[in-house]
């Protein structure tokens, strides 16, 4: 059973730091691709970042570039999100999706608000 188990969301000041992990198990995690995707209020979920299954490549919506930052352990079968310098507007439930036939997590929620 395919389980992805994201954690670490919750209220933070804007400028604060988070860092989110999902905890992968139920397939071979150093084989997949891993994304984190983003859904706020109101709006439709968007990719954030991306990562290769070796951790060699990865990738950023342009809007995010420079502040976020995506990686994995592979030992741990874990992949985080850090996310430094963050705004109001990052505030969304933060969900981890694995390649392997398209498993989502549960979602973790980030809310930024002084």
């Amino acid at each position: 059973q395919v389980q992805l188990v994201e954690s670490g969301g919750g209220l933070v000041q804007p400028g604060g730091s988070l860092r989110l992990s999902c905890a992968a198990s139920g397939f071979t995690f150093s084989r997949y691709a891993m994304s984190w995707y983003r859904q706020a209020p109101g709006k439709e979920r968007e990719l954030v970042a991306t990562i290769t299954s070796t951790g060699g490549i990865t990738n950023y919506a342009d809007s995010l570039k420079g502040r976020f930052t995506i990686s994995r352990d592979n030992a741990k079968n874990t992949v985080y999100l850090q996310m430094n310098s963050l705004k109001p507007e990052d505030t969304a439930v933060y969900y981890c999706y694995a390649f392997y036939r398209g498993y989502w997590g549960q979602g973790t929620q980030v809310t930024v608000s002084s």
